[in-house]
């Protein structure tokens, strides 16, 4: 049964040490495409940072990137193609090599949560001693299955997404909404003040487990 791990590990053993001494704020989301070419694997940067022209900077002289271009840049947000340097993309060869699947990858304040998936425990065991092995500290932070509902993986009840989807479904997210509060609680056959409750506590959750990048802390207290 395929497990999905998060992990953390420090921007100096993975990539962009430079970019994030140079510009703290930056918070970078890698963006990856499905490839068998290793110079494609993680091609692309999204990064959000009150100062994009040092961004832009730090990433032209940061050692792990040899070429950058900066592909569109408005509202706070940069939009980069890279080409890593070797020793990096010798780095994401042997996270492939130990059959992980890099599903997501995002950093703040010089640290990287990665989420890779793999086949079994087993594997996973595996893919721990190896970099272990090889002094690379990759910090596992929280492990599900791969098969596990939705609801789970971004840490709703079974409670608050109904709450959620029988809002969707009702429209209540609309602009102007289709329906009120009293209606939901009407359909769920529960309260106004406990709709209320969980529609924040999910929306919270589900914000949360999405949009963000969660601190180590947080990840840890996740598990």
């Amino acid at each position: 049964m395929s497990v999905v791990a998060e992990f953390t590990i420090s921007a100096d053993a993975f990539a962009l040490e430079h970019t994030f001494e140079a510009v703290p704020d930056a918070t970078v989301e890698i963006e990856r495409l499905a490839t068998h070419s290793r110079e494609w694997v993680m091609p692309f940067l999204w990064v959000t940072s009150d100062d994009l022209e040092a961004v832009e900077r730090a990433l032209e002289a940061d050692p792990d990137i040899e070429e950058v271009q900066t592909l569109n840049v408005a509202d706070g947000i940069g939009y980069f193609n890279v080409h890593w340097s070797e020793h990096l993309q010798q780095l994401i060869d042997e996270i492939v090599d130990q059959h992980g699947i890099i599903q997501e990858t995002e950093a703040k304040d010089g640290r990287w949560y990665l989420k890779l998936k793999f086949v079994d425990e087993s594997v996973l065991e595996e893919f721990e001693a190896h970099f272990r092995g090889r002094d690379r500290a990759f910090e596992l932070q929280r492990l599900y299955r791969g098969i596990e509902p939705k609801e789970r993986r971004y840490d709703l009840t079974p409670e608050q997404r109904e709450v959620l989807t029988t809002a969707q479904e009702m429209g209540y997210f609309e602009v102007p909404r289709e329906t009120q509060i009293e209606e939901l609680a009407a359909e769920l056959g529960i309260s106004t003040n406990s709709v209320s409750q969980r529609l924040r506590r999910a929306t919270d959750n589900l914000v949360g487990n999405t949009l963000t990048v969660s601190t180590p802390s947080e990840m840890s207290n996740a598990r």
